[in-house]
């Protein structure tokens, strides 16, 4: 019996820029696991495309006329929650994307990345993982770990633990995505099986309302701040 290939992944990619646009799109379509299947100029057409084409990964554009990305990254992972938003900044250091996390994106990664790093993310992304370009990650921890603390100042009383709701294993788990491991990676550390690896992560996420590893490792960066304040 001959097997049956799997679907490819479907994406939307969104920039104001045509070339920009265009170029993307080549080089997602080039691949033959990936599949573009709409464009969009605006955040507001993202969000229209996004409804008619379904896709499972929206590559974003931060910086546009009218919505940003950012809003349109909100309104998109709210109304549709299984598609995926990577979006694409063009600075190493762009406060708008930080606020994409908190908008529900799953990855962010340079204007400049090369074409087979831009089709990886995108499998990597809808595979369910996070994203992070290596020269963003270190600014992007430093900004959340540091809002963290500033929401904690000057409160009063004690409050439970972020990861008290976590097992002991689940506790192994857990320091491992903080430290960046994959499953792969995790399985070999804690000589565990795949399947109890990935049902470990699928817990964790649920138990502490983490929607990917990048708000893992934020989360684990904000509690170690409070160990070591400053």
């Amino acid at each position: 019996m001959t097997a049956i290939a799997p679907s490819p992944i479907r994406v939307l990619v969104v920039d104001d820029q045509e070339l920009v646009r265009m170029g993307n799109a080549l080089t997602l379509d080039s691949a033959a696991d990936i599949e573009v299947v709409g464009e969009a100029a605006t955040g507001e057409e993202a969000i229209r495309r996004t409804r008619e084409c379904r896709p499972d990964v929206v590559l974003m554009d931060v910086r546009m006329p009218g919505m940003g990305g950012i809003e349109a990254t909100r309104i998109i992972t709210t109304a549709h929650p299984a598609t995926r938003v990577l979006l694409l900044t063009t600075f190493d250091v762009d406060e708008y994307a930080f606020g994409g996390l908190d908008a529900g994106a799953s990855a962010f990664l340079l204007k400049s990345t090369q074409p087979d790093r831009l089709q990886q993310a995108v499998r990597t992304v809808h595979a369910g993982e996070a994203v992070v370009e290596p020269r963003i990650t270190r600014h992007l921890v430093e900004h959340f770990a540091s809002r963290g603390r500033q929401r904690e100042g000057g409160g009063e009383g004690e409050t439970a633990h972020p990861l008290a709701p976590l097992s002991p294993r689940e506790l192994d788990v857990f320091g491992c995505i903080v430290a960046g491991l994959s499953n792969s990676e995790i399985c070999e550390t804690l000589h565990l099986s795949p399947a109890t690896v990935k049902t470990h992560v699928n817990r964790i996420f649920a138990k502490l309302r983490l929607r990917d590893r990048v708000h893992a490792v934020i989360l684990g960066y904000e509690i170690r701040g409070r160990r070591h304040p400053g």
